[in-house]
């Protein structure tokens, strides 16, 4: 009797991208399954970049916390410290003045500014525009050199404080603000038209990855993404915190739901945030000094919970502060719009080719650093350990971070 040997072929092919892949620009795995060249399944993975920040602001002062959460994202950290000194104010009951609130939005709104320009960028290159990426993260500088200037620093500007803020400005200072805004606004508008009208961006990004208004509600997407597909949220608008109420801005929405509806509308925010840190500089109140006396703040922290959020460039960042009367929070509870975005879209990606699957995560602007939370074990016995913010600097050799909480 003849036997007969079966060759099972499979349905689909498993497709790691990430966490360390070409095309992506941040730790995150995507398991893309295929048939052919169409996409038919997608898994997301994250926690491949561990620090534990919401630990470390437990186990530090109120005060120090404010560096701290400046770090967790070296893009978006001016909205971070922003909405964590507010949660403080809360507490303690205090309000800044007109001067520092509108100073707080210029340094927001710059950092919107910047970190559209790199996302377009990082888009421009995923689809083979290096010029174009070269092009617009040299224009970007000029923003940064403003951040510089308002802040002291490019990236990590530690700008934010209990009461107001760190560096104030001078005529002479607006007047540099206002030329690289103004040099910045009409290298935007012309970016926006190549994303308009360049044939190849056009197939690249026009109805890719669609993701349609009855879905964002369903996952609760927010931040650009959902303004794209034609969502009006924006916290910005709605909670009118520091000085958005006094500040004229629209919020942005397009209808169209795809790659390119998010990546143009990431252009009209940017050139709304121009806008807005103009009529800053050209109406900055004169009520006082918006650097409050660090020696005169309140060294303790009465008893008290406070809930807090800010519009940051990829969406609703929240944040939860808990004291408990101890000179350091009980509880700091973070909420990043990047997890939202990536973990609820796998099934965008479904029905395009495995060459779309990079364009439209990029399309939603992931920052993981953002995202991760980690839980320190012993690998030998399996005791979970709370690190200082030195022994974690100091690399500490035994302890890795095998698991993570969210």
């Amino acid at each position: 009797m003849a036997i007969t040997k079966i060759i099972e072929i499979p349905y689909s092919l498993e497709i790691p991208v990430g966490p360390q892949h070409p095309a992506l620009h941040e730790p995150l795995l995507l398991k893309v399954y295929a048939d052919g060249e169409e996409v038919v399944k997608v898994e997301v993975y994250t926690g491949y970049n561990h620090r534990g920040i919401e630990k470390l602001a437990e186990r530090n002062s109120f005060y120090r916390d404010i560096f701290i959460v400046g770090r967790v994202c070296g893009i978006c950290n001016t909205v971070h410290a922003n909405c964590y000194v507010r949660a403080l104010e809360q507490i303690l009951g205090i309000e800044p003045n007109n001067r520092a609130k509108y100073l707080r939005v210029l340094a927001m709104e710059l950092e919107r500014i910047h970190s559209h320009m790199l996302i377009n960028a990082v888009m421009a290159e995923i689809i083979g525009f290096e010029s174009l990426f070269m092009n617009i993260m040299l224009d970007r500088e000029r923003i940064m050199k403003a951040k510089e200037i308002l802040t002291g620093n490019r990236v990590l500007a530690d700008y934010m404080m209990v009461g107001g803020v760190r560096r104030d400005i001078n005529d002479e200072k607006k007047n540099k603000l206002l030329k690289l805004l103004n040099k910045t606004e009409e290298r935007v508008k012309y970016y926006k038209q190549v994303f308009m009208e360049d044939d190849t961006i056009l197939k690249r990004l026009v109805d890719v990855g669609i993701i349609t208004k009855t879905d964002v509600l369903k996952y609760s997407l927010i931040g650009p993404p959902a303004r794209a597909s034609g969502v009006k949220i924006d916290a910005r608008a709605s909670d009118k915190y520091d000085a958005y109420d006094e500040v004229p801005f629209n919020v942005v929405v397009k209808k169209e739901g795809d790659s390119w509806a998010r990546m143009i509308l990431r252009w009209d925010e940017a050139l709304e945030s121009i806008n807005m840190c103009k009529y800053i500089l050209e109406n900055l109140p004169s009520d006082g000094n918006p650097v409050p006396d660090e020696k005169r703040l309140p060294r303790r922290f009465p008893p008290g919970e406070a809930f807090t959020r800010v519009e940051a460039p990829r969406g609703e960042l929240t944040y939860y502060v808990m004291s408990d009367g101890k000179p350091m929070p009980y509880r700091v509870k973070i909420r990043t719009p990047s997890f939202n975005n990536i973990i609820n879209t796998a099934n965008v990606y479904l029905g395009h080719s495995i060459a779309d699957v990079p364009v439209i995560l990029v399309s939603w602007d992931p920052c993981i650093s953002c995202m991760e939370r980690i839980t320190v074990l012993d690998l030998t016995t399996g005791e979970r350990k709370r690190m200082h913010l030195k022994e974690l600097a100091r690399g500490g050799r035994k302890w890795v971070s095998p698991r993570y909480s969210i």
